[in-house]
C-alpha cells in the first residue's frame, strides 16, 4: 500500500482510544515475526497524564544536542501520522511511512492466517511496531518512547529501556485507567522493572505513594524532581529561564511557555542527566525543543494561541497561564471536546476566564456537539459555530488587544493549526 492506502487502513482500524485492547500478547507476536526490532535499539520510557510528549520532545532534543542519532515516537498526532515517528528531529517521509506499514501488515496477515493471533494489531499496536522497525532500520543511539494509554499494558510496554520516566500523573481515561488517581499511578508505574532506573516528577500524594511502593519493590534507584533546587526563575508568556541546582548546576531556557512546563524542563533535565548527557547538550537541547500545539502562539494582534487542554489538570495548567498573563486582555475562548471528557470540569475552569466562549467541535466521531455542549456550559456570551473554520470566522472581528485561545481537545487544535498556518503562509 502506498502511504494514502496505509493511512486509511490504520483509520479504518478504529479510533486508537476507544478500541484500545489492553494486553501484550499480540504486539509480542508482531514483533517476533519482524525480528524483534526493539532489542535493537535503547530506549528512554517516558508515561504519565500531562507533560509527557513536551518532556519527551526535551529529552529527545537533548540527546540529539550530544550529537546522537535519536528516534522520537510521541501520539496523537497533529496534522499527518508521520508526526508520530521522527528521526533527528524530522518526521519520517511518507514513503518511509507506508513501507514499515507494508512490513507490519505484513506479518501480522502471516500470524492472522497462522491464528497466531486472534485479531489484526489496533492502530496504535500497528504504529508501535511500525515505529520499532524504523528505528532499528535507522540504527538509532537513542529511541525516546512515549507511552500511548496506561503504561502496564500499552503496546510500548514490550521494551527493556535503559532509564524510565515517569511525569505529572492526573485523572484522564479513567474507563480505561480507574477512577481513583492510585489505580491510575498503577497503570503508570507498570512502566518500572527491575535494574532500570527511574525519574518520577512531582506527583500529587496518592499518586507518589504508588510509584515509591512500585519502586522500592523493584529496588530500582529513582531520581525525583523535588531533590532538585529550582533558583532564578523567570517566567513570561513565551516560556522560562531558571538555574536547576542538584546533582549539577545548570542554567535552562525552556521555550515552550507556561508555568507547568518548568517541571517538565527539570524532569528532562534529570532523565538527560541521568543518561550522563554532558550540562551543555542538556541546556542546548531543552532550550531547542519544540512541542506544536501546547500554548503555541500562531498569530499576534490579536495574538491566537492553541492548547491541547483536553483534562482537568491540562485545564488548569492553561488556566493559571491566562491568570498570570492575560489577566487584564480581553479573551475569547474557542473550545470542543470529545464526549468521553471531563468536559463540565475543564468548563468550569476555563470558562469564567473568558469574555467570550464560542463551542464548536472538531471533524471526530466522538466529539460532544457544540448543541451539547451549550446544555453543560454556564456563560454568558456564548456563541456557537458548527466546524472550526466558523469558528475562527467569529473572531475575525477581534480588537488588536484581545487574545483568542483555541483549546479543549487535540484534534480541534490541529484543524486550528492548519487553517491559520495556511493562511500565515499566503
Amino acid at each position: 500500500m502506498n502511504y494514502p492506502d496505509s493511512v486509511h487502513f490504520l483509520y479504518a482500524l478504529g479510533n486508537e482510544i476507544k478500541t484500545a485492547k489492553f494486553g501484550l500478547e499480540r504486539i509480542r507476536a508482531v514483533l517476533e515475526t519482524l525480528g524483534r526490532p526493539q532489542d535493537r535499539c535503547r530506549f528512554t520510557h517516558v508515561a504519565g497524564t500531562n507533560g509527557k510528549g513536551s518532556t519527551s520532545a526535551m529529552i529527545e532534543s537533548g540527546l540529539r544536542a550530544a550529537g546522537m542519532r535519536t528516534g522520537l515516537f510521541t501520539s496523537p498526532h497533529l496534522a499527518e501520522p508521520t508526526e508520530r515517528i521522527r528521526i533527528d528531529g524530522r518526521p519520517v517521509t511518507a514513503e518511509e511511512f507506508a513501507e514499515a506499514f507494508n512490513r507490519v501488515h505484513r506479518a501480522v496477515e502471516e500470524l492472522l492466517d497462522a491464528e497466531a493471533i486472534d485479531l489484526h494489531t489496533t492502530y496504535f499496536e500497528t504504529v508501535t511496531a511500525m515505529a520499532f522497525a524504523i528505528f532499528a532500520g535507522a540504527a538509532t543511539d537513542r529511541v525516546v518512547l512515549e507511552v500511548g494509554l496506561g503504561g502496564r499494558l500499552d503496546a510500548t510496554n514490550v521494551v527493556h529501556p535503559e532509564l524510565c520516566v515517569i511525569t505529572p500523573v492526573d485523572f484522564d481515561h479513567e474507563a480505561f485507567l480507574g477512577k481513583s488517581l492510585e489505580s491510575i499511578a498503577g497503570e503508570k508505574a507498570g512502566i518500572l522493572k527491575a535494574g532500570v532506573p527511574a525519574v518520577f516528577a512531582r506527583q500529587r500524594p496518592e499518586a507518589a505513594r504508588v510509584l515509591d511502593l512500585r519502586a522500592a519493590q523493584l529496588g530500582i534507584p529513582v531520581v525525583r524532581t523535588a531533590e532538585w533546587r529550582i533558583e532564578n526563575l523567570e517566567l513570561d508568556a513565551r516560556g522560562s529561564r531558571f538555574q536547576l541546582a542538584g546533582r549539577r548546576m545548570l542554567n535552562i531556557r525552556c521555550p515552550l511557555a507556561g508555568e507547568h512546563q518548568v517541571e517538565n524542563a527539570v524532569t528532562a533535565a534529570a532523565a538527560l542527566a541521568a543518561l550522563e548527557v554532558p550540562d551543555g547538550a542538556i541546556e542546548c537541547g531543552i532550550a531547542r525543543a519544540e512541542w506544536p500545539g501546547r500554548l503555541e502562539r500562531v498569530a499576534e494582534r490579536p495574538e491566537i494561541i492553541l492548547d491541547g487542554a483536553h483534562n482537568p489538570a491540562g485545564a488548569r495548567a492553561l488556566a493559571a497561564y491566562i491568570d498570570r498573563f492575560y489577566r487584564h486582555r480581553r479573551l475569547r475562548l474557542i473550545f470542543g471536546a470529545m464526549r468521553d471528557k471531563a468536559v463540565a470540569e475543564i468548563g468550569g475552569i476555563l470558562f469564567p476566564r473568558a469574555w467570550q466562549v464560542i463551542a464548536t467541535a472538531p471533524r471526530q466521531s466522538r466529539a460532544l456537539t457544540p448543541q451539547s455542549l451549550t446544555a453543560i456550559a454556564d456563560h454568558p456570551n456564548l456563541r456557537i459555530a458548527a466546524d472550526i473554520e466558523e469558528a475562527l470566522r467569529l473572531v475575525e472581528d477581534a480588537a488588536a488587544g484581545d487574545v483568542v485561545f483555541v483549546t479543549g481537545s487535540l484534534f480541534l487544535v490541529a484543524e486550528a493549526r492548519a487553517l491559520l498556518l495556511k493562511s500565515r503562509a499566503l
